[in-house]
């Protein structure tokens, strides 16, 4: 089974640009152009531009403090493939997981912060000892996606 959350990383990426867009359309029209005539429901210009800046930062700040990452998943052939990097505003380095079937150990899951931050823990067996690799961030997985992971390793963990 192959999957991986492209979709989901695309689509933020469009929110995020149109709340982009959004937000230097108000600026514009309220500062430059001065078309929006204040005050608006009686409330000052500088009021509504805290209130929207304070509403932009934290929605193109969240898939950032979620850390969502692009998150691919194979476990066909002898491997476990895992593709993965950070995709919210500054993008990150590509990563790439391959662990040989017969040497994976298992998995942990695990969240921070209330449940905002999902990631996985993967362990393989090299020789008598046991490794344990980076945090994978799964925030951005949907839950059929999660669900499709946990089973596929769950079937192949020893």
């Amino acid at each position: 089974m192959t999957f991986d959350n492209e979709a989901t990383i695309i689509g933020v990426r469009i929110k995020l640009f149109v709340a982009t867009v959004l937000m230097i359309t108000y600026l514009v029209l309220a500062y430059v152009a001065e078309i929006i005539k204040f005050p608006v429901l009686g409330l000052e210009e500088e009021f509504w531009t805290f209130i929207l800046v304070l509403i932009y930062i934290l929605f193109i700040g969240y898939p950032s403090f979620a850390v969502y990452q692009f998150f691919y998943f194979s476990d066909e052939g002898d491997t476990l493939v895992f593709r993965y990097f950070t995709a919210g505003i500054i993008g990150g380095r590509k990563n790439s997981v391959v662990i040989p079937k017969n040497s994976f150990e298992g998995y942990k899951i695990e969240t921070e912060y209330m449940g905002l931050r999902q990631y996985i823990v993967l362990y393989q067996r090299v020789g008598v000892e046991v490794a344990k690799y980076p945090n994978i961030y799964i925030s951005a997985l949907k839950k059929n996606e999660l669900n499709k992971l946990v089973a596929a390793l769950n079937r192949i963990k020893r």
